[in-house]
C-alpha cells in the first residue's frame, strides 16, 4: 500500500469508493464534492497496484483545527490498516495542531477504531458537538 497526496480529482474512482462504502449522498452531486476536494486542507489516497483503495479528506486552517471530514476505505480492505495508516500520516503532517475532530457514525466498529487511534467523544473533554444539516 502507498499513501500520497490527492492532487487531481478523479470522477469515476472517486465515485467508486464513496458508492462502496453507500455514500451516495455525494455522488448524488458529483460537482459539489469536486469542489469539496478542491476546497479542502489536505486529501491523502492510499493507492495498492494503482488502485483507489482509500481517501481521507481533511479541512480547516492546518494551524489551530484540521477536521476530518472524510474516511473512506474500500469494503474489503477495511481492517487492514489502511484507514489506520492514513489517520497516521494526516497526525505527523500536523504535529502543532491542538485539535483533530471529526464526526462518524455512532456505531460500536466505528467507535472503537477512532479511539484505537486516541480520540476521545466530545463529552469526555467537558465538549458537545452540535451539526445542522441542511
Amino acid at each position: 500500500m502507498m499513501i500520497k497526496e490527492y492532487s487531481q480529482f478523479k470522477e469515476a474512482e472517486i465515485r467508486r469508493l464513496y458508492s462502496s462504502v453507500g455514500w451516495t449522498a455525494y455522488t448524488e452531486d458529483m460537482d459539489a464534492l469536486c469542489r469539496g476536494f478542491i476546497n479542502s486542507l489536505l486529501t491523502l489516497a492510499a493507492y495498492e497496484d494503482d488502485e483507489l483503495i482509500g481517501i481521507l479528506r481533511a479541512v480547516g486552517d492546518g494551524a489551530t483545527i484540521v477536521f476530518i471530514q472524510d474516511i473512506l476505505v474500500l469494503p474489503e480492505k477495511q481492517r487492514t490498516g489502511v484507514g489506520s495508516a492514513l489517520v497516521s500520516v494526516l497526525l505527523e503532517r500536523y504535529p502543532g495542531v491542538r485539535q483533530i475532530e471529526l464526526a462518524a457514525d455512532n456505531t460500536p466498529g466505528t467507535v472503537a477504531f477512532y479511539r484505537s487511534l486516541g480520540f476521545r467523544e466530545l463529552s469526555e473533554i467537558g465538549c458537545c458537538g452540535f451539526m445542522k444539516m441542511q
